[in-house]
């Protein structure tokens, strides 16, 4: 059976960024490749089972897929939302206004959209035998996939540069010592 590149399944550089918290918007950026990959994985998880059924890479994919998705996902949607945000919200250029409130409600979406296809994951991973990949399911992964390519390069172009000048090295440090602490905690 063909293997699933970077599956059975660990995604290089899941479990150690190659910046740390003292930088906080270099860890937001490489927090969006590990999403990038997550997702890549994502849509060959479903490759695959097209092609060879469900199977143990199938289940080790899904299993990471959903690691990725339940853990650091949502860390780093509150990262932005306590952090970068905030400040931005009364930003004299109504771009970047705009653009905060549109990725305030992707955050909804998103979420919204992850639970529905945890379940599904959820069911690809642990049932015996696992179901059948639906429409419903292709359509699911298509458009939480569709959701992250237009909202990172938005963080990206817009949000993140227009928040770095407005922190000090101090509140950086701060930031990322709370960053830190949440996923410690």
């Amino acid at each position: 059976m063909p293997r699933m590149a970077q599956s059975s399944v660990s995604l290089p550089g899941f479990a150690s960024p190659g910046v740390g918290f003292e930088q906080p918007f270099e860890m937001l950026e490489a927090c969006h490749e590990r999403v990038q990959r997550s997702l890549a994985l994502l849509q060959r998880l479903v490759d695959h089972v097209d092609r060879n059924g469900h199977d143990a890479d199938s289940r080790s994919a899904a299993r990471d897929v959903l690691r990725y998705f339940d853990i650091a996902g949502p860390h780093h949607h509150e990262d932005e939302e306590r952090h970068v945000f905030p400040p931005l919200q009364q930003h004299a250029d109504a771009l970047v206004r705009d653009a905060v409130v549109q990725l305030q409600a992707d955050h909804v979406q998103m979420h919204d959209q992850w639970q529905r296809l945890r379940a599904v994951l959820l069911a690809w991973r642990d049932a015996e035998p696992a179901p059948a990949i639906t429409d419903a399911d292709r359509t699911l992964v298509r458009d939480f996939v569709a959701a992250y390519q237009r909202h990172i390069p938005l963080e990206e172009s817009v949000v993140y540069p227009a928040a770095r000048p407005l922190f000090s090295p101090a509140e950086l440090e701060r930031i990322g010592t709370e960053m830190a602490q949440r996923r410690r905690g």
